[in-house]
């Protein structure tokens, strides 16, 4: 499936299916990140059930530490 990360088109692998699964293949499930689809926060309890489609914009914030 397609969908838009960070507004960057990007063919997701058939077996990525919802935001846990998007965030282990991104290797950021051990991050914390605000997971954003269509314009809607998904919450962190929420990522396991929550079911990606194609076509859908998807906005990751992951914060890095430094000073």
């Amino acid at each position: 499936m397609k969908i838009e990360l960070n507004g960057k088109v990007h063919e997701l692998p058939e077996q990525v299916k919802t935001t846990a699964q998007l965030l282990a293949f991104l290797k950021l499930q051990n991050r914390i990140v605000i997971v954003e689809i269509n314009q809607d926060i998904v919450l962190k309890d929420k990522y396991e059930s929550h079911q990606l489609s194609t076509g859908d914009k998807v906005e990751l914030i992951h914060f890095v530490g430094g000073g």
